[in-house]
C-alpha cells in the first residue's frame, strides 16, 4: 500500500508541504502525515543537542572562570540551541510570533547581557553578575521538553501505523497456473492471486476457487472466522486460517478498504475542531502581549523599583519569556483529536474530521434507515404456512422459484437448499410482471405470487387469508402457493433485523436521543420493525429526494441531527445531517457522503462514536483548562508580584523546566484517550 507522502503541522494542520521543515506559524518541526517506521529525524536531532548540551553545561555549573562560560555557553546556545533561534528569526521575518519567539528572546537576552559584561565590563556596576549558566540551562531544558514532547507525540501516530502494519508486503500471482511471488504494489485490479493458509489476503476481491475461513477481526471486531466459498468476497490484510484459495483482486493501491481507513484517519487527525479557532484566536494575542509583559518587567525591576537593578529586570523579563512559551496552549487540541481519531478507528468507528467528532456529542435526534441499516439487507423465508405437506410446499415453490430473478426467489431457494432438498424440473415457466411465476413440475401446475396473481388464476386464497394478515402485521412480505389449481400454502419472507439493532436502540434511547426510522419500504412492514424497537417516530414510503428534505426540516426545528444509512438513495440525507453515519457494508456513495462511518455496520458504533465524541472534548477541555491556568499563574509570579509578600522570584532555570513539563503534561493527559472505554 502505498501513498504519497506530505509533511504537516502537528498544530496547524492547514500546513502541509512535500517536503519537511518547519511550520511558517508556530515554527514547529512537520511531521509526516502518514507515519512510517523510519526513525524520526527531529527527534534524533533534538536528543542529540540535548545531550551535547548538557555534557558541556557541566563544567558552567562547576564555577569555571566567566571567559570558559562564555565559550561553552556560545557552543551550547548557538549550537544546540541553534533551530530555536534561526525558528525565532523565522517568526519575526514572517510576523507569526510564536514559542521560539519567546525562548530566543529569552535566552538571547540572558547571553548577550553576560556577554556583554565579559567583553566590556566597564560599561557595568561593579561586581555585576553573569548569566551563560542561566542560558546555557534554560537551553538544556528547552531542548530536554523537545525531546519528551516529540517521544510522546510519537506515540499518538500508532493507530495509523499499526494499520498499516497489517497489509502484507508480498502477493502470490497466479498466471496459466504459474505461481509467482510479487510486492503488494505490483498487483493490478483482474489479478488471480493464490492465498494460502495463515497468510493475510493481499487486496480486496472476489474468491473463485477454493474455499477457507477468514479472520475479519480486524474489520468487523468478531473473533469468529467467516466462511469464504467461491462468490464471496475478501478483504485485504484480514487473515486466511484454514484452507486454500485463489481470489481475484478487485480493488488495489489506494482503493482498498485498509487503504481508505488509513486515509481517513490521517484526514481526521489533521482536521480542526471547531473549538480550535477559540484556542487560535488567544494565541494571535498571547505573544506580544507576553513581550509586552517582559518589557514592562524589566523596567519596573530595572529602574522602577527601591530594589531596582538591570540584572533583577533581565532576570525577571527572561522568566516572563520562558515560562510563557504557548506551546502546552497550542496542543491542547490536535493531540486529544489525533488520539481520540485513532481510538475510534480501533473500534471500527471512522471519524472523517474533528468538526464531525465535536459535533456529534451535541445531536439529539438520529435518523435512521431500515434495509441495511436496521436489517441485515438480506431478505430470508421466516415461515411456511402450508395446507399441503410442508416440505413437498417448499421444495415444489424453490424449483420454480429458481427460474426467477425477483429479490424473493433467492429467500425460497436458500431455504429449501438449508433442508437439503432437491429441486425439481420446471416445464412451461413463466414470469407474470408484478404479480408471480407460474409453471408445471411432473404435469402438475404449480404458481407463486401475490394475491392478484391468484385472481387471475381463479385460486380462492380464503383459506389463508386470516393467517396472510397476520404475517403481514409483522412487516413480512407474502407469497401464495397453488398447486394443481388449489391454495397450499404461504411463504413469508423479510429483511431479518440485526442482532446488533435493538441494543444499539437501548443504548441511544438512554442518552436521551429522539430515534427517527425514515424508509422507502411500505408502511405496515415499516410499522412493525418501528414498533418493535421502540422508534420515536416512523415515517415510510419516503422517497430519496425527500429524506435529505425531512432532514432539513428537523433541523429547521431546532434539532442537531445525525442521519444513518448505507444506501445511494441515502446520500443527499447522510450529506444533510450534522452528522452523517454510513454502514461501512453499505456503498461508497454513503460512506463518501457520510462524516462517520461504523465499518461492521454495527448501530452500537453510534453510541461507541458518540461516547468517544464526549470523552475527547471533555479532553480538549481538561487540556485548555490546564494550559490557560498555567499560563495565569506563572506569567505574573515570573513578573515577580509575589515578591512584595513573600519575598519570591522565579528563577529562568525553574520556568524553563515548568514550560517544557506543560507541554508534556498536555500531551500525556491526550494520550489517556488511548485507553478509553467506548
Amino acid at each position: 500500500m502505498t501513498f504519497t507522502q506530505e509533511y504537516t503541522c502537528p498544530m496547524h494542520p492547514e500546513i502541509i508541504r512535500a517536503v519537511p521543515g518547519t511550520c511558517p506559524i508556530c515554527g514547529m518541526a512537520l511531521e509526516p502525515k502518514i507515519p512510517t517506521q523510519e526513525e524520526n529525524v527531529e527527534l534524533k536531532s533534538m536528543t542529540r543537542r540535548f545531550w551535547v548540551g548538557a555534557i558541556l553545561t557541566l563544567p558552567i555549573l562547576g564555577g569555571i572562570s566567566v571567559e570558559l562560560q562564555a565559550m561553552l555557553a556560545t557552543l551550547i546556545v548557538w549550537g544546540c540551541g541553534g533551530p530555536f533561534f534561526s525558528r525565532g528569526w523565522k517568526s519575526l521575518v514572517n510576523r507569526k510570533l510564536n514559542m521560539f519567539t519567546l525562548i530566543s528572546l529569552g535566552v538571547g537576552a540572558a547571553y548577550f547581557y553576560s556577554l556583554a559584561i565579559v567583553l566590556r565590563p566597564s560599561l557595568f556596576p561593579p561586581n555585576s553578575g553573569v548569566y551563560f549558566e542561566a542560558a546555557s540551562v534554560i537551553t538544556v531544558l528547552v531542548l530536554l521538553g523537545q525531546v519528551l514532547e516529540l517521544r510522546a507525540r510519537e506515540k499518538t501516530s500508532r493507530a495509523i501505523r499499526a494499520l498499516l502494519d497489517l497489509a502484507p508486503k508480498k502477493a502470490t500471482l497466479v498466471v496459466e497456473g504459474q505461481e509467482k511471488a510479487i510486492s503488494l504494489e505490483e498487483v493490478k485490479k483482474g489479478d488471480q492471486l493464490r492465498v494460502r493458509p495463515g497468510e493475510k489476503i493481499p487486496v480486496d476481491g472476489i474468491v473463485t476457487e477454493g474455499s477457507s475461513t477468514v479472520d475479519e477481526s480486524m474489520i468487523t471486531g468478531e473473533s469468529i472466522p467467516v466462511e469464504k466459498t467461491p462468490g464471496n468476497k475478501v478483504t485485504g490484510a484480514t487473515l486466511n486460517r484454514a484452507g486454500s484459495f485463489i481470489m481475484r483482486a478487485e480493488r488495489v493501491g489506494s482503493e482498498t478498504l485498509l487503504a481508505r481507513i488509513v486515509q481517513m484517519v490521517r484526514e481526521a487527525q489533521s482536521s480542526k475542531a471547531p473549538i480550535q479557532k477559540l484556542v487560535d484566536t488567544v494565541a494571535g494575542y498571547f505573544v506580544p502581549a507576553v513581550v509586552t509583559v517582559a518589557i514592562v518587567t524589566f523596567i519596573v525591576w530595572g529602574f522602577l523599583i527601591p530594589a531596582s537593578s538591570l540584572t533583577l529586570g533581565l532576570i525577571n523579563a527572561v522568566a516572563v519569556l520562558i515560562i510563557a512559551c504557548p506551546c502546552a496552549l497550542g496542543l491542547a487540541t490536535p493531540m486529544s483529536i489525533m488520539v481520540g481519531v485513532g481510538r475510534g478507528a480501533k473500534s471500527g468507528v471512522l471519524i472523517k474530521n474533528a468538526e464531525t467528532l465535536e459535533t456529534l456529542a451535541k445531536v439529539d435526534t438520529i435518523v435512521v434507515d431500515k434495509t441495511g441499516t436496521l436489517t441485515e439487507g438480506k431478505i430470508q423465508l421466516q415461515h411456511i404456512y402450508s395446507l399441503e405437506p410442508e416440505q413437498k410446499v417448499l421444495q415444489w415453490a424453490a424449483s420454480l422459484e429458481v427460474l426467477s430473478e425477483h429479490p424473493l426467489s433467492s429467500a425460497v431457494v436458500a431455504a429449501a437448499k438449508k433442508r437439503g432438498l432437491s429441486l425439481l424440473k420446471v416445464e412451461e415457466f413463466q414470469s407474470v410482471t408484478g404479480k408471480g411465476v407460474k409453471g408445471k413440475i411432473e404435469a402438475v401446475s404449480i404458481a407463486i405470487g401475490n394475491r392478484k396473481l391468484m385472481e387471475d388464476l381463479k385460486v380462492s386464497t380464503e383459506p389463508l387469508a386470516s393467517q396472510a394478515d397476520v404475517f403481514r402485521q409483522e412487516g413480512q412480505t407474502v407469497l401464495f402457493v397453488a398447486i394443481d389449481g388449489k391454495a397450499a400454502g404461504l411463504l413469508a419472507a423479510s429483511d431479518v433485523i440485526k442482532e446488533s439493532t435493538p441494543e444499539a436502540m437501548e443504548m441511544l434511547h438512554q442518552e436521551n436521543i429522539q430515534i427517527l426510522l425514515l424508509t422507502g419500504d411500505n408502511a405496515k412492514t415499516a410499522q412493525a420493525i418501528g414498533k418493535s424497537l421502540r422508534m420515536d417516530d416512523i415515517r415510510a414510503e419516503v422517497l430519496p429526494e425527500d429524506k435529505g428534505k425531512m432532514v432539513k426540516q428537523l433541523q429547521d426545528a431546532g434539532h442537531i441531527v445525525a442521519m444513518a444509512g448505507d444506501g445511494i438513495n441515502d446520500a443527499p440525507a447522510l450529506a444533510q445531517a450534522d452528522v452523517g453515519i454510513a454502514m461501512g457494508t453499505g456503498t461508497d456513495v454513503a460512506m463518501e457522503s457520510a462524516g462517520i462511518t461504523l465499518i461492521k455496520g454495527d448501530l452500537r458504533g453510534i453510541a461507541r462514536a458518540r461516547n468517544l465524541s464526549l470523552a475527547t472534548l471533555r479532553n480538549i477541555r481538561q487540556n485548555l483548562l490546564f494550559a490557560f491556568i498555567y499560563n495565569l499563574l506563572g506569567v505574573p509570579i515570573a513578573a515577580g508580584v509575589l515578591y512584595p509578600f513573600f519575598g519570591i522570584l522565579l528563577s529562568p532555570v525553574i520556568a524553563s523546566a515548568a514550560m517544557s513539563l506543560s507541554s508534556v503534561s498536555v500531551i500525556v493527559n491526550s494520550l489517556r484517550l488511548s485507553r478509553q472505554k467506548l
